[in-house]
């Protein structure tokens, strides 16, 4: 940047490029050139915290996987979701209608939150951890989304899609002749 580009702190009598060019100006040998507001690019909206849905039942292998979840909602800002998964004990033929009753959830509720306590106490990890009890078909229909079949949630707001995160693998084409 040469001495006419430059900015001076005294009056604009002395500024180098009003004294060697002579102009007088309205501006009053003030530079013509702007500086005009720029336009910014709107920021997106965060992406929402990922959720961990956490089978529990009664095995240690499942205490282990919601002490793991709990830790690592802690890292990455996340809400686990521990759920107890209900099976339809009394099959009357038509599958899938069978409902449990009231008393079987509620106790089923309180079995999770009793391991979901010990979970917390044993990592120390609070305010992350949401519980629900589910029917058999709804934790199928998210478990199967999670090994790469598409589920679609319909709601009073419109249709969305659920894919994996990881693409699936084209499937392999053989050449031709082989």
């Amino acid at each position: 940047m040469n001495d006419a580009h430059r900015f001076s702190n005294g009056p604009d009598g002395e500024r180098p490029d009003t004294a060697a060019t002579g102009d007088t100006s309205a501006g009053g040998g003030r530079d013509r050139r702007r500086v005009e507001p720029m336009p910014l690019t709107p920021l997106l909206p965060r992406r929402q915290d990922p959720w961990l849905l956490v089978d529990v039942d009664d095995s240690p292998a499942s205490h282990g996987a919601l002490v793991w979840a709990l830790r690592e909602a802690a890292r990455r800002e996340a809400t686990v979701v521990a759920v107890c998964v209900l099976d339809d004990d009394g099959d009357d033929g038509l599958t899938g209608l069978g409902r449990p009753g009231r008393r079987t959830g509620a106790v089923a509720l309180e079995r999770l939150e009793a391991q979901v306590l010990r979970a917390i106490a044993e990592t120390g990890v609070s305010g992350r951890v949401r519980t629900a009890v589910l029917e058999r078909p709804v934790f199928e229909a998210l478990s199967s989304a999670a090994r790469g079949a598409d589920l679609v949630v319909v709601s009073g707001q419109g249709k969305t899609l659920l894919r994996p995160a990881v693409p699936r693998q084209p499937p392999r084409r053989l050449a031709r002749g082989a």
